[in-house]
């Protein structure tokens, strides 16, 4: 009886995954020729990108780095502070960097990119980014409660990305 009820078993998963594949669309991005993604990146101090059709986008994500080519599984993401790198279609690469925001891929291959804050990594000045470190540390270690550490903590985090950021 044993024997019996495993055959049957095994006979059923393999069912079970021959329709599972027939089911299935797509898990994981397929760059083929001909396909476009339109790219919208915008912050609240600029638009980058107004629906522009590029070849790649990366983006730094809480749940891991990303990137994201034309016909990627849909997705959102919350953004963690680094650098977005837009490969546009003639090769060239736009590294900005972003504080925080999401990141939306869609089911017709465009993607939004809407970020707190951004600025193109030309414009990050060292020095400036190491004072607002400095000045981040010295707010998380006089913070008197917990809010004000959490809020302290965010801008640590940033300043050491934007830190990251003006050394690349």
């Amino acid at each position: 009886m044993v024997v019996l009820y495993s055959k049957m078993a095994l006979a059923f998963r393999g069912t079970l995954r021959t329709l599972a594949k027939r089911l299935q669309v797509r898990t994981y991005a397929e760059a083929a020729k001909g396909d476009e993604m339109a790219l919208t990146f915008a912050a609240g101090n600029k638009v980058f990108y107004d629906k522009v059709v590029v070849k790649q986008v990366d983006v730094p994500s809480f749940s891991g780095s990303f990137g994201i080519l034309p016909k990627h599984v849909p997705t959102l993401a919350v953004l963690r502070p680094g650098i977005v790198t837009v490969i546009e279609n003639d090769g060239k690469q736009n590294k900005i960097f972003v504080s925080s925001g999401t990141v939306t891929v869609n089911d017709d291959s465009s993607v939004q990119v809407l970020a707190e804050e951004a600025h193109p990594l030309e414009n990050l000045d060292r020095g400036a980014a190491q004072e607002a470190l400095s000045k981040a540390q010295s707010e998380f270690s006089s913070a008197g409660n917990e809010k004000a550490k959490a809020e302290a903590a965010v801008a640590v985090e940033v300043a050491e990305e934007i830190v990251k950021a003006a050394s690349a």
